[in-house]
């Protein structure tokens, strides 16, 4: 019986869209997709139970009528789509639906609801991925209640440069690189916009000198949970700071893209730019193994994931790296093919893991056998 795929994701978004590309590109079926608008409003059609039948599970994220029916309710009036509060009630929406689906009798799920719980959760993933001895940057850990909370407890720990991050954000919402000067002086770069009507993203990176401002923007997150962590000075590339995000599928890394940024978040959507990856083998030399190898340790405390986006933060000299963040969707990569000689090569990220399930070697039945 031919492969079935079916994609949970947000119709004509490009990560359905790729990833029915690869699957017409490797000679598949176009995959049925199940919106996640449908899922969360408890309406859905899901695929009939069968031998074969595989749910993919797609980020909901980028659909402003899911962003809305999860966040909307805690922002009431103020609720916009830009909003960066309100990410406890996005996490507990969308878990919720997953548990609820992976209960389904005969539903097989590519990927698992509670791996994916832990790495939308930075608390718990940190703490996994350091008790795996994955090296990771030095968290504060606990809870954090506020700004002046923050501030007591940093200064018991006596960290002076730290990321403050929203505990179930994405794609850089809301994470404030902090640092402070002589005489306390408080220094915050981030994304967000601080307007009389909440916090906003912005795709302008900005910076905050006035403590007031920093201790409203730590107060209106920290109600959704914050992870605070070592600011470490990474690699540099060109002048700019460089970090890595490889793509680990079926437990190689087989995708790697450096990011690179004039201010401390290098997502290219924040005015990253992708930097050079010959340049970095190169700076990296008789290391750079190493850090694809961190890359796969920290893919490999999740086994039930057939694939995972790591950001890797070389130190620097590029001698050494720390584990950053587990992203359970963090395979868009458009125009991407894989590691010159690895699995991947001449594929997208989609057609690797296509290339891995379709595979009749174990580490396909290690996928099939952990589809739930």
């Amino acid at each position: 019986m031919a492969l079935r795929l079916t994609v949970l994701g947000n119709p004509g978004h490009r990560r359905v869209t790729l990833f029915a590309a690869a699957a017409r590109a490797a000679g598949l079926p176009e995959p049925a997709v199940l919106p996640w608008l449908d899922v969360l409003r408890g309406h859905a059609r899901l695929p009939e139970p069968s031998e074969g039948a595989l749910l993919r599970i797609e980020s909901p994220g980028e659909e402003p009528l899911v962003d809305e029916l999860l966040r909307g309710p805690v922002l009431g009036a103020g609720y916009a789509p830009t909003r960066v509060e309100g990410t406890a009630a996005w996490y507990a929406g969308v878990m919720a639906a997953l548990r609820a689906l992976a209960a389904r009798p005969g539903l097989r799920l590519l990927g698992d609801p509670e791996e994916i719980a832990v790495m939308f959760d930075k608390r718990r993933a940190h703490a996994l991925l350091s008790g795996a001895g994955v090296p990771v940057p030095r968290a504060l850990g606990g809870e954090v209640s506020g700004w002046e909370h923050l501030r007591e407890r940093l200064s018991e720990a006596g960290l002076r440069r730290v990321f403050v991050k929203p505990a179930h954000g994405s794609s850089a919402s809301g994470v404030t690189a902090l640092e402070f000067g002589p005489r306390g002086r408080v220094m915050a770069t981030t994304s967000v916009e601080l307007t009389g009507g909440g916090l906003h993203n912005s795709l302008r990176v900005r910076r905050y000198d006035r403590e007031r401002d920093v201790a409203a923007i730590v107060d209106a997150l920290a109600p959704d949970g914050l992870h605070v962590e070592q600011w470490v000075p990474k690699a540099s590339q060109s002048g700019r700071s460089a970090d890595l995000r490889v793509v680990v599928v079926a437990g190689r890394a087989t995708h790697v893209v450096v990011r690179t940024a004039a201010q401390p978040m290098t997502n290219l959507h924040l005015g990253g730019a992708r930097g050079s990856l010959a340049a970095a083998e190169e700076a990296a030399g008789a290391a750079w193994p190493a850090l694809l190898e961190t890359a796969e340790r920290a893919a490999a405390c999740f086994p039930r994931s057939p694939m995972v986006g790591v950001d890797v933060l070389p130190t620097a000299g590029w001698r050494r790296a720390l584990v950053g963040e587990v992203n359970a969707f963090g395979d868009l990569l458009p125009n991407l093919t894989g590691l010159p000689g690895g699995p991947a090569e001449g594929l997208d990220t989609y057609g690797a893991q296509l290339a891995a399930l379709l595979d009749p070697a174990p580490t396909n039945d290690r996928i099939l056998d952990h589809a739930r």
